[in-house]
């Protein structure tokens, strides 16, 4: 069983950046040519690019669209999109220009039926994404934390037909302080929905440590920060990711 690795490409002002608990104030620009990012990512065998209009995340709406639509044009990898995408018009849309996974996170709790009404439409392609900080549930680009909690918002759509979970330790990332491998192993053996750990990669011992889980429910693995400052090598990543190292 395979834990796929999805290296993070995160849109600031159409500049590739990395954020530290997702405060915008705190970017780290990497990079001004995002597409050239995800060509660099597919060369090393990246199957996967987890895409992320962190703009749009704030305002609710796509913002960096043109710098994803190149990434789309460049790179024969799948993409995961998130940031912004809060209707069914913007869903159908961006699955239309070729985006395989749509990222639902502030809607997913404000307006649930809407994942719903979204995953019947596109079986296969909504990805809920789980964002927590002490295991509630944040929201608004991480600004704001509700009173729900990690478990109860996964548990609303076991029946809904979503890919995958992804869920993030706002506390953790950006920050290199290693994944949170407890609190997501407790989340996916809590659902039956495939989840996606995201938040605090370090190094390669994180991708080891949770390749143990995929009989879990654990299907990947986000990283960005440690791709970019060098503490992780993709290809070396992807290989452990199979098993094979």
């Amino acid at each position: 069983m395979t834990l796929h690795i999805f290296p993070a490409i995160d849109l600031k002002a159409g500049q590739v950046v990395r954020l530290a608990e997702g405060d915008m104030a705190r970017a780290t620009v990497y990079g001004d040519d995002p597409a050239a990012q995800a060509e660099l990512f597919a060369q090393a065998g990246a199957e996967w690019l987890h895409v992320v209009d962190l703009d749009g995340a704030f305002a609710g709406e796509s913002v960096n669209g043109l710098a994803v639509a190149n990434i789309l044009a460049k790179t024969p990898a799948k993409v995961q999109l998130g940031g912004g995408i809060r209707n069914r018009e913007s869903i159908a849309r961006w699955l239309d220009m070729g985006v395989t996974r749509v990222v639902i996170g502030t809607a997913a709790l404000e307006n649930p039926d809407l994942v719903r009404e979204a995953a019947r439409a596109h079986p296969g392609q909504i990805v809920v994404a789980v964002d927590a900080r002490d295991g509630m549930v944040a929201t608004h680009g991480w600004a704001d934390v509700s009173d729900v909690s990690v478990v109860d918002l996964a548990r609303r759509f076991e029946d809904a037909g979503v890919a995958a979970l992804l869920f993030t330790d706002v506390g953790r990332d950006g920050l290199l302080k290693g994944c949170n491998v407890e609190a997501t192993v407790a989340l996916a053996r809590a659902v039956s929905i495939p989840v996606i750990a995201s938040g605090g990669v370090t190094d390669i011992h994180d991708i080891h440590a949770l390749r143990k889980h995929v009989s879990d429910g654990i299907e990947g693995v986000i990283s960005g920060r440690a791709l970019y400052d060098g503490r992780l090598d993709l290809a070396e990543a992807i290989a452990a990711g199979r098993g094979d190292a």
